[in-house]
């Protein structure tokens, strides 16, 4: 029976761990403490001066920044970060929380193994070796995306990059839509604690491909920073929603295998999708029948994330590419991911693999990974925002309504946001719509100052407004109310 190890870490609390290794990751060697609710990982190779001081500040002074302030408990279901620095036997080791239960296949051939990500951003190993209870659903993905662009952007505002962003160093669970970032020890402090990875290949930035060859001191060589991050955050979301990835296409730029990779991820990388220079699209006859349909990028092109995504994907992939300052911030993501959301309706083909699709703002809705069509009249809501008293104008926002929708106080006020700051009040619904009778209709649950525009007449909490065709309704008095018109779309 393995014997029980106890330590004193750097921060003189007591560590202890089984001396049977549960795994070995490309740097370290894991064990499980006794009772399993935290696991030590001890580096195989000597740590230098530096790589000991980044740690310590990793699970020291960047910790407490991000945990040991208001709020900073929410972020321990978005990130594994170690939290203690131990020594054994001349190998330097970190302390992490276990990962949580949810992140762990429950069924099929990897029952019980870790969630990694790529299981999840490839049609092939989706469409293999799957079962359809773990894939979840196309809006709980997008649920995912939301919660990794949020974590990316905490780490930035703290001045941190991961610097080897990847789906190997997330774990996600499409069932519930949760993800977290893993590897944290790696962090990047520019111009204090350099790189010690280049990243994963599928996700390093092409100009650090670019510049790979030239020696460190190099002031053209470009290493993993934030905005190194920024491209490989914008791969995961694609991958995440589409199945495929931006750059891995049909063209071929050199004979030679490893110079062809280094010029179509580095120096020559082109977006699948491009809309003029079609040169790299997928050749859908050479792809093999599991990466299909998803790799078709005809029949389910990125457009199909909605208008938000589109425009982003457009910035990383054609305009941010080969120019890092052009490429879309870990907000801006956060922000487009759940607007998107707002425009999201259930397939009404109950054998729909993705169960929901992005509405399209056509007259005849229809989902594109099954060709259902939207039968119904499908309320639109526009939203439109008062710079001041009595004067509304439109915000480029839409909330697409579903029977037994609920309505959120981030709809009902700009000025509220969904995000790691929301109150718990807020959290809850404050009004819901449904399909009565053949009517649409919003059934005022908590809201002190809901009035129907066009009858000048306020909506008491427990009564109800129909939807019809321009209706206005002002869904709040206050500073930040937004009014809404609806506009009705006949499937």
């Amino acid at each position: 029976m393995a014997q029980t190890i106890k330590l004193t870490a750097t921060d003189g609390t007591s560590v202890e761990f089984v001396d049977d290794v549960i795994g070995s990751g490309a740097m370290k060697d894991v064990y499980f403490s006794p009772d399993k609710t935290y696991v030590v990982g001890f580096f195989r190779t000597p740590q230098d001066a530096n790589a000991k001081d980044r740690l310590h500040n990793i699970t020291g002074v960047y910790r407490e920044r991000i945990f040991n302030q208001i709020g900073g408990e929410y972020w321990k279901n978005l990130f594994c970060w170690p939290t203690k620095m131990v020594e054994w036997k001349g190998k330097i080791g970190i302390v992490c929380p276990t990962y949580q239960s949810h992140f762990f296949f429950k069924s099929g051939n990897f029952k019980g193994k870790e969630k990694e990500g790529k299981w999840f951003a490839s049609a092939k190993l989706r469409n293999k070796f799957l079962p359809v209870q773990e894939k979840g659903t196309w809006l709980s993905h997008y649920h995912m995306c939301i919660q990794i662009a949020r974590a990316v952007k905490r780490l930035h505002a703290a001045g941190l990059a991961h610097s080897d962003l990847s789906y190997k160093n997330v774990l996600v669970d499409p069932v519930t839509g949760r993800a977290a970032i893993i590897d944290i020890d790696g962090l990047v402090v520019p111009g204090k604690y350099p790189p010690d990875v280049v990243g994963t290949p599928d996700f390093i930035a092409p100009e650090v491909l670019e510049t790979r060859a030239l020696p460190l001191g190099d002031t053209n060589k470009k290493l993993p920073s934030i905005s190194t991050d920024r491209h490989a955050l914008a791969v995961l979301i694609y991958m995440y929603l589409l199945y495929r990835h931006p750059l891995r296409g049909g063209k071929v730029n050199d004979m030679d295998a490893a110079k062809d990779e280094e010029l179509s991820m580095g120096a020559k990388a082109l977006f699948v999708e491009h809309p003029t220079d079609k040169s790299n699209r997928p050749k859908v006859n050479q792809l093999a029948p599991s990466e299909l349909p998803q790799g078709d990028v005809i029949k389910l092109p990125y457009t199909i994330c909605g208008p938000y995504l589109t425009e982003l994907f457009k910035r990383a992939f054609i305009d941010g590419l080969h120019n890092p300052s052009m490429r879309p911030t870990a907000d801006e993501w956060e922000q487009a991911l759940i607007k998107t959301t707002d425009l999201m309706q259930p397939c009404q083909n109950p054998k729909c693999e993705y169960h929901w699709f992005v509405f399209d703002n056509s007259t005849r809705p229809k989902c594109p990974f099954c060709g259902a069509e939207y039968h119904e009249k499908l309320p639109v809501l526009n939203l439109y925002y008062s710079p001041k008293k009595g004067v509304f104008k439109p915000e480029n926002y839409r909330l697409m309504v579903y029977n037994q929708q609920s309505l959120y106080m981030w709809h009902v006020n700009r000025f509220i946001t969904p995000n790691e700051k929301t109150k718990e009040e807020d959290k809850k619904p404050v009004g819901d719509f449904h399909l009565f009778n053949g009517k649409w209709i919003l059934i005022n649950r908590r809201l002190n100052s809901l009035y129907d525009k066009d009858l000048d007449k306020k909506i008491e909490i427990g009564e109800y407004v129909e939807l019809t065709e321009g209706k206005k309704i002002l869904l709040s008095t206050e500073d930040g109310g937004r009014l809404i018109i609806v506009q009705l779309v006949n499937g």
